[in-house]
């Protein structure tokens, strides 16, 4: 098999020296995505929520990049900076993924690129 990296203008590009996704067989591994705005390359205003609504319109823009939809997302990686937040992006989350739900993992980082305040990667298949 070979990987294919996704790309779509849809979202913002990457901040670094890797690929907004990778395909490989039946799988697409989207990095790590945080509130940019994809036209103007900067942080999205508003708090937390505004950046979880826009992490999520980009992920799903790279999704379609690879011919996808958030519902063939099987597990996400979500980092907050702060836990006291958790409930806020549960929420938003939960307006974006219906049951089943995929496997999830969040954790609690010092920092984040751009001084963003969550990050949500995540794993999909075909």
């Amino acid at each position: 098999m070979m990987k294919k990296a996704v790309e779509t203008h849809a979202a913002p590009s990457a901040i670094g020296p890797y690929s907004q996704a990778v395909a490989i067989g039946d799988l697409v591994f989207c990095s790590g995505q945080i509130g940019l705005d994809p036209v103007s390359g900067t942080m999205v205003e508003g708090g937390i929520e505004a950046e979880t609504r826009r992490v999520l319109d980009n992920l799903r823009e790279v999704l379609a990049g690879a011919g996808l939809r958030l519902t063939d997302v099987v597990k996400t990686t979500v980092f907050l900076v702060s836990l006291a937040d958790f409930e806020t992006v549960n929420r938003i989350y939960g307006e974006h993924f219906s049951a089943p739900y995929p496997a999830r993992s969040t954790v609690q980082v010092a920092a984040l690129p751009r001084h963003a305040r969550v990050e949500i990667e995540v794993i999909a298949h075909r």
